[in-house]
């Protein structure tokens, strides 16, 4: 607020609004637009997916998006290595490579490799020339019934975690779930004290056991205490 009798700030700023106005006028014709270059680019790149390359299955980065799946950038070399196509060749077939991916666990080198290996059964190659066919292209039949693929191709289905419900028993009931956890959480603060405490009382016990009579005839009888052994 203000001091003294002064006048509390109440401005009107808002008087050319007319010119900070964006219009949406132009939506019907760009959606329009949209559909026919979807259109133009699948003519042109025929008999392609329309979606583009095969991308791997990848998990998101940091804490809060690793445990949800999506589509990478492109497959390891150890993928490919695994699936049987070589690096070379596997851009020229439609599947993307990233050769500075790393896979960090077992499980999605299977998925990766799994999905090339489903993807390579039921690609089609086209020769590069119709009158000029080579090893590894499709067969006429196959050529002749294939089709262009529109929209994704293989797509990564995100699994829904399951909860099973099961009936509640007495021994659940009987379970004190706040006096185990503060219980658990005792035995962790005192874990590092009690081991001490063990090892100086295993210490004192083979002190004990070491502890030896020496007695010499032309000598007094002396006693040595081994204090200076660890466990």
């Amino acid at each position: 607020m203000v001091k003294h009798n002064n006048v509390i700030p109440n401005g009107h700023f808002r008087k050319h609004w007319q010119n900070y106005v964006k219009t949406w006028f132009n939506q019907p014709a760009r959606k329009t637009r949209r559909r026919l270059a979807r259109q133009k680019k699948a003519v042109k790149i025929f008999p392609r997916p329309t979606a583009g390359s095969l991308r791997p299955i990848v998990h998101g980065q940091t804490l809060k998006y690793n445990m949800k799946v999506r589509a990478g950038r492109g497959f390891s070399l150890e993928e490919l290595k695994a699936a049987g196509i070589p690096k070379k060749l596997a851009p020229t077939i439609g599947i993307s490579v990233d050769h500075r991916r790393k896979n960090r666990s077992l499980e999605s080198l299977q998925a990766n490799v799994q999905r090339l290996k489903t993807y390579k059964a039921k690609l089609v190659v086209f020769p590069r020339r119709a009158h000029k066919v080579k090893a590894g292209d499709s067969s006429l039949e196959e050529l002749a019934n294939a089709t262009q693929v529109q929209g994704p191709f293989l797509p990564i289905v995100r699994e829904k975690p399951t909860v099973d419900l099961v009936k509640v028993t007495d021994e659940m009931k009987a379970f004190k779930a706040y006096y185990k956890l503060r219980l658990e959480r005792t035995n962790k603060r005192h874990h590092g004290a009690r081991l001490k405490k063990a090892a100086e009382q295993r210490r004192r016990t083979r002190n004990k056991v070491l502890e030896k009579t020496v007695c010499n005839p032309y000598y007094s009888c002396e006693k040595f205490l081994f204090d200076g052994l660890r466990p």
